[in-house]
């Protein structure tokens, strides 16, 4: 795009382009310069957005970098971004044209020297240990023979291989494998999430809950077993319920969980003879404790019976002790019987002399008897008086009753006239003409009809106005 001014100094002969144009030509221009770039500098202003994108500056004392790291290269990354980080990025440059901006696009991140990943990691390691997590209080004992171990590593690698034929040689177990990455930018929250996910097992679940895990995976560099430095996953051990076996690297390697861990082992291998007992060094054990339970048991019993000897050899005859208590029976069972025979023979005495003073109850008894007969004699007679005085009373008022009865006014020729319900007519207002009517006597009923209209009381009587029963 170099033009030449014009002869006059004027750049009247250059074309337009458009802003759009331009900054598409300066894209293709970076990106074909800085295909391929290694940039160190400090991370600073670090974010990873919901999609999974990380983007962050890389600066130093002269310039700061816009930097990016889409979502497939951040699941590749050997370390994980955080402010502060010294490191190298490897990418290409590109350019942003919506705010006419180069960034660099990273492909890969590593430490800018192991010392840079040390500090960090001394400084997280203080951290922690100023918070407790790997006091020696927190630590709890291995189960002797756990029934189940749940362990967390690579499904694809060597460890586990050793690990399930370790414990096949040991003390074959129950094992369950919760399978995790365990290098790049992703290990760290998979790791994590396994111890947590078989601390939320059910003890008695169709996938029972381990009484113990072991977080392994084989040796490596420093930024290789780096997810085990993550605090996520410290955290996720110290705060684990069910102990832990730390089994990372090889023996000189050292990790932040195996401060946390209950037990640290050397390799994965060590983690599985740690976490078992050998069967047959069991067994052999088990068999020379009885054996040695059976010995001891006989000299107990021997010493026992040479003591329980020594001690009848010292106890007088059996005969003489009992001759005496028989004896002294015999003189007690002989002075009871004479006792028992007084006793009775004085209060026989006692007794008959006590009758004697007693005189005869029978003058009494005739006495009371006679007073009793003469009292039963009035009370009857009075009883008999007063049944007749109320018998008399009784027919007064029976008489003066049937004096008052209805039936005595219908002797004297009246009648009581009933409508066809049943119920008394008192007036003429409750009769119709046509009407059947009951009239009631004095030794029966007849039946009537009302025959014209009757007329009420103190009305004007006449021929057709009298009322007739038929």
């Amino acid at each position: 795009m170099d033009r030449h001014p014009n002869t006059d100094g004027s750049f009247d002969n250059l074309p337009v382009v458009s802003v759009g144009e331009l900054a598409q030509a300066l894209k293709r221009y970076i990106e074909q310069g800085f295909e391929t770039v290694r940039v160190r500098g400090e991370i600073t202003g670090f974010k990873r957005a919901a999609s999974g994108h990380l983007y962050f500056s890389l600066k130093d004392a002269d310039a700061c970098l816009d930097s990016v790291c889409w979502r497939m290269a951040a699941g590749r990354l050997a370390m994980s971004p955080a402010d502060g980080l010294d490191v190298i990025a490897t990418g290409r440059l590109t350019t942003y044209p919506d705010r006419s901006r180069y960034q660099l696009v990273v492909d890969r991140l590593e430490p800018a020297g192991e010392g840079a990943l040390l500090k960090m990691l001394e400084e997280r390691r203080r951290r922690l240990a100023e918070e407790g997590l790997f006091d020696a209080d927190r630590k709890r004992p291995l189960p002797y023979l756990p029934e189940v171990i749940g362990v967390v590593t690579s499904p694809t690698g060597a460890v586990i291989r050793d690990i399930l034929h370790r414990l096949a040689d040991r003390f074959p177990r129950r094992v369950l494998l919760w399978p995790v990455l365990v290098q790049g930018t992703e290990a760290a929250v998979q790791i994590a999430a396994a111890i947590e996910g078989f601390n939320r097992l059910k003890p008695r679940a169709a996938v029972p809950r381990p009484d113990l895990l072991i977080v392994a995976r084989g040796g490596g560099s420093l930024e290789d077993l780096w997810a085990f430095n993550e605090e996520i996953v410290v955290r996720a051990v110290a705060a684990s319920e069910i102990p832990v076996i730390s089994a990372v690297g090889h023996e000189t390697d050292t990790t932040l969980i195996d401060f946390a861990a209950d037990l640290r082992a050397p390799t994965p291998s060590a983690a599985a003879e740690m976490a078992v007992p050998v069967r047959l060094d069991l067994a052999a054990r088990l068999s020379n404790l009885r054996t040695r339970l059976i010995a001891g048991v006989g000299r107990s019993v021997e010493e026992r019976r040479g003591r329980l000897l020594a001690a009848v050899r010292g106890l007088p005859r059996p005969q003489g002790l009992l001759a005496v208590g028989r004896q002294r029976l015999d003189d007690w069972g002989e002075r009871l019987q004479q006792g028992l025979s007084v006793g009775i023979e004085r209060r026989r005495q006692r007794l008959a002399h006590a009758a004697g003073r007693l005189g005869s109850p029978m003058p009494r008894i005739a006495h009371q008897r006679s007073r009793l007969e003469a009292e039963g004699r009035a009370l009857d007679a009075a009883l008999r008086a007063n049944l007749t005085q109320r018998q008399s009373r009784l027919r007064q008022s029976a008489a003066l009753l049937a004096s008052f009865s209805y039936q005595k006014v219908l002797e004297r020729g009246f009648a009581i006239v009933q409508n066809p319900a049943g119920r008394v007519v008192t007036g003429v207002a409750g009769l119709a003409a046509g009407m059947r009517v009951v009239l009631r006597l004095a030794d029966g009923k007849a039946g009537a009809t009302i025959d014209g209209r009757p007329a009420p009381r103190g009305g004007k009587r006449g021929a057709e106005g009298q009322g007739t029963l038929l």
